[in-house]
């Protein structure tokens, strides 16, 4: 494998933070040798190969982690590779909170970085959970009822924004805190913009 050439637009991501700054440069070096084209994407170092997303390199509170964008379809031999919440379906994070722990996994994660360019290059799909299988609050049906212009201004949404929607909505456990959600979004889903835009 080649060595990528460091992307200086990307360069701020590594110098920005006081917290993991050791962890993401290592991981940083550890994908790079991994002959990737360095991009950034979502605010955040992302790794490409032929345009296609492979790993992103990313930092919370209590971890930074190396995020596989086809996780899911990764053998995962080491049990390294975790779920960041339920409702991800095909990213699957490597998370570390010391920079000796991300040595002792070097190969390893080259190991995976190598296999995940074989998924992309084989073409393979994460078998996604159609937008038509999520539940839709009770809520939310009544509001659409009622509402046919948010009927179908919702349904012209992508997919993923209205998938986004219908987890926010179903998350409250009481009625009152969902039809608050369903109320305050309306008029953004009506504009055509997703939950986060």
């Amino acid at each position: 494998m080649k060595t990528s050439i460091i992307n200086p637009k990307v360069d701020f991501y590594f110098a920005k933070g006081k917290n993991w700054q050791k962890e993401i440069e290592s991981l940083r070096m550890i994908v790079l040798d991994c002959g990737l084209t360095e991009e950034l994407k979502w605010g955040c170092p992302c790794y490409t190969f032929e345009k296609n997303n492979i790993v992103l390199i990313h930092v919370f509170k209590e971890y930074c982690a190396l995020l596989f964008f086809k996780g899911a379809l990764l053998k995962d031999a080491k049990h390294i590779l975790i779920r960041q919440t339920k409702n991800v379906q095909a990213a699957r994070q490597a998370r570390f909170i010391d920079v000796r722990e991300i040595a002792k996994l070097e190969t390893t994660l080259k190991k995976y970085i190598k296999e995940a360019i074989e998924v992309e290059k084989a073409g393979l799909k994460v078998d996604l959970k159609k937008t038509a299988e999520y539940h839709i609050p009770e809520e939310f049906k009544n509001k659409l009822d009622k509402t046919p212009s948010l009927k179908t201004a919702f349904y012209a949404l992508t997919p993923g924004r209205q998938r986004a929607y219908l987890l926010y909505f179903s998350a409250p456990k009481q009625s009152k805190t969902r039809e608050a959600r369903i109320e305050k979004c309306s008029k953004q889903i009506l504009n055509g913009k997703g939950l986060n835009d």
